[in-house]
């Protein structure tokens, strides 16, 4: 039997982290924000490599929609997606969605704008994709008519083995060890961007450890955001595995 897993998450979120789990998995093909260049060409922003982004890859949306839907090839059975839910702008297709096994990647909002403060020179509510994550999460669950899986990221930190065994249940997989932890390095599947992002995770073997104690306090500019995501993320909330 083969699967497509889509992992719908914002930046800053243990995004990458969750496929380098996978990607540890036999037989699990990962592909790393396959709308990333067409969301860029779509809207004009300037981020960091945008250019490079955008040369390396596919720029139709309709086209990476259709590859989305590409089984894994033999001996492969399974293909983990890391989607980021902002670069799901109007007019991109979203029919495919209802054919794939989605999972939604929460993480509070106040930790991810201090982080994503850290690689940014500004950031907007709409960077975080929290709208997005929840008219996404609304959509599946229209299409499919099932509630799809939601995790959050303090909960894989703080409890990795007994979460997966969660999330792969969940989604009518087996739990593979090998998830629990991979080699230091890049990986193939890393997208162009990864020399700006990634440093973290190249260094890392496995998932980093809960994080101690309350996020510190926003700059003014970024608490305001924060207050107007919080809605979002604690609707996903609601329908935690395991909660």
């Amino acid at each position: 039997m083969t699967q497509i897993i889509a992992m719908w998450s914002g930046p800053r979120n243990l995004s990458t982290a969750m496929m380098r789990s996978f990607g540890a998995r036999a037989g699990c093909r990962p592909v790393d924000e396959p709308f990333y260049a067409a969301y860029l060409a779509a809207t004009g922003l300037d981020h960091p490599m945008r250019e490079e982004i955008i040369a390396d890859g596919e720029t139709d949306p309709a086209k990476v929609a259709e590859e989305c839907l590409e089984p894994p090839e033999p001996p492969q059975s399974l293909v983990y997606q890391k989607h980021m839910t902002h670069h799901m702008i109007d007019g991109f297709p979203l029919d495919w969605i209802g054919e794939v096994t989605n999972v939604f990647l929460i993480r509070d909002p106040a930790r991810v704008l201090a982080s994503y403060a850290n690689k940014a020179n500004s950031v907007t509510a709409a960077d975080t994709g929290f709208v997005r994550q929840r008219e996404l999460f609304d959509l599946v669950t229209e299409k499919t008519g099932e509630i799809p899986a939601v995790i959050d990221a303090a909960d894989i930190r703080a409890h990795p083995e007994a979460m997966l065994k969660k999330l792969c249940a969940k989604i009518g997989i087996e739990f593979d060890p090998a998830m629990l932890s991979w080699p230091a390095r890049p990986r193939e599947e890393d997208g162009i961007w990864a020399s700006h992002w990634y440093d973290a995770v190249w260094k890392s073997t496995g998932f980093a450890p809960p994080e101690i104690g309350d996020p510190l306090p926003l700059p003014e500019d970024l608490a305001a955001i924060e207050i107007e995501l919080r809605a979002d993320y604690e609707y996903l909330r609601r329908y935690l595995l395991g909660g």
